[in-house]
């Protein structure tokens, strides 16, 4: 059976592995995140949401060669007023080991029924909770609903050891979840995985 592991590195940085090729989604630069020690990563690709050095940095990953994957993108703002405040934010649907992961990035608003149907059925969603910066934990909430992700793993908040003052804590996502359970800094996914909301620790939290 395949499987892929979902590696959680702190903030919105995530490692995705079938084992033989590797993905990193929003490296972050060196002291940008109150809290993260820095990141030194080897993967085949790189995505970045946006230019913002907490999603950006990807001189934190070594490269081995040609990017393999599959990857569909859906760009939308980093606000509610269109990109106005923020610019725009780039979504990753990661197609690997016959699954689509999706890296939401800094979502900063719900999504049109034309990017939401791109999303539906994937097999796990990554999506920020901590809101201020991006969607807050109801708007996190409705759009993993609506895309019926089979997991889904909550990122961009607040620890008591990492993370943003501007930013909320995951407490308020879980409380709108069911089927809660919580990991170490990885979660191996299979296609019999069962639907879940999966809490991963920050593997970078000093």
């Amino acid at each position: 059976m395949t499987e892929i592991s979902i590696k959680y590195h702190g903030h919105s940085c995530f490692s995705v592995s079938d084992g033989e090729h590797t993905a990193v989604f929003d490296p972050y630069a060196p002291g940008y995140v109150p809290g993260l020690s820095d990141i030194s990563l080897t993967a085949d690709a790189v995505f970045c949401s946006h230019g913002h050095g907490d999603h950006s940095y990807a001189q934190a990953v070594d490269l081995r060669g040609e990017d393999p994957f599959e990857c569909e993108k859906i760009v939308c703002p980093h606000d509610h007023a269109g990109g106005a405040k923020r610019g725009m934010n780039t979504i990753h649907i990661l197609h690997i080991g016959g699954m689509r992961v999706a890296h939401m990035g800094d979502i900063g608003c719900p999504l049109p029924e034309g990017d939401m149907a791109k999303l539906r059925g994937v097999d796990a969603m990554l999506i920020p909770v901590g809101g201020f910066y991006t969607i807050d934990a109801a708007e996190a909430d409705a759009i993993a609903r609506l895309s019926g992700a089979r997991v889904v793993i909550p990122m961009h908040y607040r620890t008591e050891k990492a993370g943003f003052d501007t930013i909320a804590t995951v407490d308020n996502f879980l409380k709108l979840r069911e089927n809660v359970k919580f990991f170490g800094h990885s979660f191996t996914l299979n296609p019999e995985t069962e639907s879940i909301t999966a809490v991963l620790t920050q593997e970078k939290a000093e």
